[in-house]
């Protein structure tokens, strides 16, 4: 190698470099600067680069993981709202319309514009879910609502910042359509400070580098990234596999339930993926919007490919969707999309359980699902007494247990599909000192993981005493449809809700539900679903078996009734193990 295609080598690492970590600062200032616990405590927030004509250049991988596609998609809408060639140096925009490549109403992305040479060349990107912004539920949990005026304000894309000048009508408009209007103010406020750092280092690599090396560099960025996916993907088997996932329900239609539908077609290097068969759109809230479905496929795609591959254009170049309108995965409006994760988190499911026939290898059971709930006090709609001043609210969620996978049980409790782990979760001590309610109790469910050769991972029971009257409202699933196993493997348990009230009465939850009344002393009980369990039970080796009994994670009924393990003071009893794992063989044959 020559000393300058060396110095090119070099260089063009460095700006890389600088772009990964443009957008990794942004995403961290946008937690930091936050108003909201949730997305302080959880870094539920997400950065990216783009250039100018839409292209995902670099996205923020130490935070949430599945919004990279929102901010794709969504700029194209913006550019068509607002040419690039109107766009001024300190210009930022807002806007969060689920048809046009956002989420939902309290999903917003905020956008600025960098410049060289007289020109537009990039955006910088981020997004969160800010506090409130109005609709029929406190913080956007509207697990009812059937269109998206019932969510809350939707934003066209709108200049939010002209010339590095605040556009005062349009925040007056966003804090009078918030029940906390300095916290979703405060969490704009993040959002803006986090474009405006990845727009700062962007200058300060542009002014460095020039602006026609730093493009050239990206452009061979995304190549590369192409190149690496191809190579990955064609280590599936070339063939057509469908997979499927039934969801619960939609909580508006009775007894009605929905199923995402896949056809997977591999052939060297690329895939083809089909949703035809998918049900129709829903009168509830669970529809996914273009931008989250299509999250949900490359993140999918991605647990088959090296996760070292870099998240960027080139990951989306060998992956060929059709999504058909009016359904769940592409809903026409003004469907409601605020409840979406259940459907993107089916269609990732279906996706693996299509891509595991290909790699079996890389076979993985269903996994438990993100429980989201909401409380909200005085002001802001929740309990009795207190003006706007005093009001206040809080989201909240729990993690289910991950499915099995070949050669390893699931983790306990993780965010697989949606943020960065569990390292996610808001802590106890930052939300009890901020608002007026008490965790009781946070501990893994016992037999909550599916049986199998690998256990499913464990779910969790989580219990919250609220000290004053409180609105609750709350969104799971998996509840009614446990997780299934795979390969002869059992499903994990079914997660739950429920109210235990002051005098005794228990009250349970359905997986949807809004404005729920808690008096001050009602304990909220959540239970997540396990994960499902791979392979059959039977041939679990018995001193794994024990040791989850030891540790709490199977007991000892369950530990002889699904595993065929009997256990005495000395640990496993072979002689009695051997005779019930005979009976039970011969009992399911």
């Amino acid at each position: 190698m020559s000393r300058a295609t060396l110095d090119e080598a070099i260089t063009a690492e460095v700006i890389r470099s600088a772009l990964a970590v443009a957008v990794e600062e942004a995403s961290i200032v946008v937690v930091r600067a936050s108003h909201s616990t949730f997305i302080q405590e959880g870094a539920d927030a997400c950065a990216a680069l783009l250039d100018a004509s839409g292209q995902l250049i670099a996205q923020s991988m130490a935070t949430s993981l599945i919004h990279g596609s929102s901010l794709r998609c969504s700029l194209p809408s913006l550019i068509e709202d607002h040419p690039v060639d109107h766009m001024q140096p300190g210009d930022v925009f807002a806007m969060n319309d689920p048809y046009r490549g956002g989420i939902h109403a309290n999903d917003i992305l905020i956008f600025k514009p960098v410049f060289a040479a007289g020109r537009v060349v990039f955006f910088a990107g981020t997004l969160i879910h800010v506090a409130d912004l109005g609709g029929v539920a406190a913080g956007g949990l509207a697990s009812l609502a059937t269109d998206t005026f019932a969510e809350g304000l939707v934003l066209p894309p709108v200049r939010l910042y002209a010339t590095g000048e605040p556009v005062p009508d349009i925040s007056r408009i966003l804090a009078r359509n918030s029940r906390m209007p300095g916290a979703v103010m405060g969490d704009i406020s993040a959002l803006v400070a986090g474009v405006n750092v990845a727009a700062a280092r962007l200058d300060e690599v542009l002014a460095t580098h020039g602006v026609d090396t730093v493009l050239r560099v990206a452009d061979e960025y995304l190549d590369y990234a192409e190149v690496r996916m191809r190579d990955e993907l064609r280590r599936l088997a070339d063939g057509i596999y469908r997979g499927s996932f039934t969801i619960d329900s939609d909580g508006i239609a009775a007894d009605c339930q929905f199923e995402v539908v896949v056809t997977a077609t591999v052939a060297d290097g690329s895939i083809d993926l089909d949703f035809a068969g998918t049900a129709d759109q829903s009168g509830g809230a669970i529809n996914s919007s273009y931008s989250q479905t299509l999250s949900g496929i490359i993140f999918a795609v991605r647990c088959f490919v090296d996760s070292t591959i870099p998240m960027n254009e080139g990951c989306f170049r060998p992956v060929r969707v059709q999504i058909p309108e009016g359904t769940i995965t592409n809903p026409r409006p003004p469907a409601a999309c605020g409840g979406r994760v259940v459907t993107v988190a089916a269609a990732i499911e279906a996706i693996l359980g299509a891509f595991s026939q290909a790699r079996p290898d890389l076979a993985v059971a269903s996994s438990g699902l993100i429980h989201v709930l909401t409380l909200a006090g005085g002001g802001a709609g929740g309990g009795a007494g207190g003006g706007a001043a005093d009001g206040w609210l809080t989201m909240l969620y729990e993690f289910g247990g991950i499915g099995a996978r070949r050669g390893s049980d699931g983790p306990d409790a993780t965010g697989a599909f949606y943020l960065g782990g569990r390292s996610t979760i808001p802590q106890i001590e930052p939300i009890e000192m901020q608002y007026p309610v008490r965790v009781r109790r946070t501990a893994l469910r016992c037999d909550s993981g599916g049986a199998g050769t690998w256990r499913g991972g464990l779910g969790v029971e989580m219990a919250i005493e609220v000290l004053t009257d409180v609105t609750l409202s709350v969104r799971g699933d998996r509840i009614l449809l446990p997780p299934p196993g795979g390969d002869g493997g059992q499903p994990g348990a079914a997660g739950f809700g429920r109210v235990e009230r002051v005098g005794g009465l228990v009250e349970h939850l359905a997986p949807r539900q809004s404005a729920v009344r808690l008096a001050a002393g009602d304990i909220l009980v959540i239970g997540t679903s396990g994960g499902g369990g791979l392979g059959t039970p039977l041939e679990r080796p018995a001193e794994l078996v024990a040791a989850d009994v030891l540790e709490g994670r199977v007991s000892a009924v369950a530990a002889e009734a699904h595993y065929g393990v009997v256990l005495n003071d000395d640990g496993v009893d072979i002689d009695a193990t051997r005779r019930r794992r005979s009976e039970l063989s011969g009992a399911r044959r």
